[in-house]
C-alpha cells in the first residue's frame, strides 16, 4: 500500500485536533446518525438478515481459502470473454500498468468512477506525474477533488462537507476544471447536483478512457460488478472505448448465486437502500455495445501478507459498505482524516495497519483508535469482529512477533514507546500465575485504597489522562466470599 497521506501525525495528535473542529463534528454527526437510523430500518425489514450476514461471511471466508485457485478462473474467465488480465504486486506496479495503458490509447484524460482501490495507490496522482489528468465523476468524489481535499469516508467521501462549503466550492473551482458553475448557484441540493451533472456531462461525452474499481468479481464468468446510486458509474463503464477496471484479489465471489447474498446486504448496509438504483455488471467485450477494450488489474498490494493472518485475515471479507463508520463514537468525533488513510473509521483501523504495516507512527496507532465497544462488529454485513483484530493488532505492535511482509516471513520489532506497556503486562502475567502473590498483592491494594493517586505517574499519565481510575474495593472478591458464604463452593 502506497504511504500515509503526507504529514500525517499519528491518530491521537490527528484526532484531537478534529474534536476541536465544531463545525467538522456538527457534519459528521448528522449525517452518521442519519445514515445509520436509516440502515436500521433497512435491515429490519428482512426477517432472514442473521442468516445472510452468516452466508456472506461463509462465502468469503470460503474464497479466501482458495483464493488462488479463483484468481486463475478469473484470468481465463476474463481472457475468454475478450479481457486482458494485468497482475500488479503493489502500487507502483499498478500504477505503471495503468499509465501504460492509458498512454498506449493516445488519450490524455480519463473519467472514474468511485473506486477506493485507486485511492489506496494514489492512482490519480501517479497519472497527473505522466500529465494524465483523472476526472472524479462519483458527486462526492468531485466534492473532494474539486476542493483539493482527501475522502473521510467510504460511502461519503465529503461527509465533512456541508451545503455552503460544497457551494462555495462549486463556485471557486469549477472553472478550472472545466465548465463553470452556474451563476447565482446556491447550497440548495438540487442545484449543487445539477451544477455537478452539467460540469460532469462534457467530460462523459468527450473521454475515450474509463477507470473503474469494482464491487465483487464473479470467477466462474469473469463478469465485473459496480453498484452505485448517480448514474455516473454506469456512464464510465459503457462510453468510453477503453475500461481499466483495478480491482483488489479479495473482491472475487465464486459464482453468481454467491453474488445473490451480497447484492440484498451491501445496498442496505451502505445506502440504506432495498437495491442499488444502479447496478452494471460487464463480461470482456463485445463488438456491439460498450468499450472495445477492456483490462483488468488485478491488485495485491499488501493483501496476500494480510491473507496469511490467521486473525487478521478477516478484514478482507470487507465489501465497503462503511456501516462500521457510521455507528462508531470515535469516528463520529474525530472524522475520517485522522485515521491517515483512504480507509477510516473502524476497518481501517485494521486493514491500514495490516496492508502497510505498523512501521510508520500512524499505522502504529491505529488500532488504538477503537472504545472497543463492539458496536462496528454488531453492524457489518459480513461479521468481521473488528475488536479481537484490533486487538490482536495492538499486541504486535507492543510485542512485535512473527509476521509476513511482502511475502517473506519476518520477525518484527516491538514499537517504540511500548516498553512500560510491555512490563506492565509482563508483572500482569507474572501475577495471575503465581496465586499467592496475587492474594498478597489485592489485600494490600485494598488497605492502601485511600492513598491511591487519581491518576497514573509517569507514562501512566498517557491512560488516566481520559479516565478515571477505577476504584479499588474495600475487600478482595476472594475475602468477601470467604467472609460471606463461609468458603462454600471450592474457593480458594
Amino acid at each position: 500500500m502506497s504511504g500515509t497521506f503526507v504529514g500525517m501525525p499519528a491518530f491521537p495528535q490527528a484526532a484531537r485536533e478534529a474534536v476541536g473542529n465544531t463545525t467538522l463534528r456538527g457534519n459528521l454527526r448528522h449525517a452518521t446518525h442519519t445514515i445509520r437510523d436509516k440502515r436500521a430500518r433497512a435491515v429490519a425489514e428482512l426477517d432472514d438478515w442473521a442468516a445472510l450476514r452468516e452466508a456472506g461471511k461463509q462465502i468469503k471466508d470460503h474464497t479466501l481459502r482458495h483464493l488462488d485457485r479463483y484468481l486463475v478462473q478469473v484470468e481465463e474467465a476474463v481472457t475468454a470473454a475478450g479481457g486482458t488480465v494485468h497482475w500488479a504486486a503493489d502500487a507502483d506496479e499498478a500504477n505503471e500498468i495503468v499509465a501504460r495503458l492509458v498512454q498506449e490509447t493516445g488519450e490524455s484524460e480519463v473519467v472514474k468512477v468511485k473506486s477506493m482501490a485507486t485511492q489506496e495507490i494514489a492512482l490519480n496522482e501517479a497519472l497527473e506525474a505522466r500529465g494524465i489528468h483523472a476526472y472524479e465523476t462519483d458527486l462526492a468524489e468531485l466534492i473532494v477533488q474539486l476542493g483539493k481535499d482527501r475522502p473521510s469516508h467510504i460511502l461519503v467521501p465529503a461527509i465533512h462537507r456541508n451545503r455552503g462549503e460544497i457551494r462555495d466550492i462549486f463556485r471557486s473551482e469549477m472553472s478550472e476544471w472545466g465548465r463553470p458553475a452556474p451563476e447565482g448557484l446556491t447550497d440548495t441540493p438540487a442545484e449543487l447536483a445539477e451544477a455537478a451533472r452539467l460540469h460532469l456531462r462534457e467530460k462523459f461525452l468527450r473521454a475515450k478512457v474509463g477507470i473503474s474499481g469494482a464491487n465483487f468479481v464473479v470467477a466462474e464468468t469473469g463478469t465485473l460488478v459496480v453498484v452505485e446510486s448517480e448514474g455516473n458509474g454506469r456512464m464510465c463503464l459503457t462510453l468510453p472505448e477503453t475500461l481499466i477496471s483495478v480491482v483488489g484479489i479479495e473482491k472475487i465471489v465464486p459464482t453468481w448465486q454467491d453474488l445473490e447474498v451480497f447484492l440484498q446486504t451491501l445496498p442496505r448496509s451502505s445506502t440504506a437502500e432495498r437495491m442499488n438504483p444502479y447496478t452494471s455488471m460487464w463480461t470482456g467485450t463485445t463488438g456491439e455495445d460498450g468499450p472495445r477494450t477492456f483490462h483488468l488489474v488485478l491488485l495485491d498490494n499488501g493483501r496476500t501478507d494480510t491473507l496469511a493472518d490467521e486473525v487478521g485475515r478477516q478484514a478482507l471479507r470487507c465489501i465497503r459498505c462503511s456501516a462500521c463508520l457510521n455507528v462508531c463514537p470515535v469516528y463520529e468525533r474525530a472524522g475520517g482524516h485522522a485515521y491517515g488513510s483512504v480507509y477510516p473509521g473502524p476497518i481501517g483501523a485494521i486493514l491500514s495497519p495490516q496492508l502497510r504495516g505498523t512501521g510508520s507512527e500512524i499505522d502504529a496507532s491505529l488500532p488504538y483508535a477503537s472504545s472497543l465497544c463492539g458496536a462496528c462488529y454488531e453492524v457489518c454485513p459480513v461479521a468481521i469482529d473488528i475488536p479481537e483484530v484490533l486487538v490482536h493488532l495492538r499486541e504486535r505492535v507492543v510485542q512485535g512477533g512473527p509476521a509476513v511482509r511482502g511475502g517473506n516471513r519476518v520477525v518484527l520489532k516491538p514499537a517504540k514507546g511500548h516498553a512500560a506497556e510491555r512490563a506492565a503486562m509482563r508483572a500482569a502475567q507474572w501475577a495471575f500465575t503465581h496465586p499467592g502473590a496475587l492474594r498478597t498483592g489485592q489485600r494490600l491494594a485494598s488497605r492502601t485504597r485511600r492513598l491511591h493517586p487519581r491518576t497514573l505517574p509517569g507514562p501512566g499519565r498517557a491512560w488516566s489522562g481520559t479516565r478515571d481510575l477505577p476504584a479499588v474495593p474495600a475487600e478482595p472478591f476472594r475475602d468477601w466470599w470467604q467472609r460471606t458464604r463461609g468458603g462454600k463452593g471450592g474457593a480458594k
